[in-house]
């Protein structure tokens, strides 16, 4: 494989991505930089929360493919 020597910079790379995409997701706003909704309790981002999680399912699945088929296909 041509791209194989690069895989752990695309591991860290994308490890980084994942963590800033959680820290985004899941950090308390600072007080007085969220647009004011006039609401009790603000909207939650529960769409971006699922796709953040499925990505994450489906990178540990990429990542984990080539060893996991190294071991059942021999």
């Amino acid at each position: 494989m041509k791209l194989e020597p690069y895989r752990p910079y695309f591991t860290v790379a994308t490890a980084a991505a994942l963590g800033a995409g959680f820290w985004f997701t899941y950090r308390k706003p600072k007080v007085g930089t969220t647009v004011d909704c006039g609401c009790e309790h603000p909207r939650s981002n529960r769409l971006g929360k699922i796709l953040l999680w499925v990505v994450t399912v489906v990178v540990i699945g990429f990542w984990t493919f080539p060893y996991l088929a190294e071991k059942l296909l021999g």
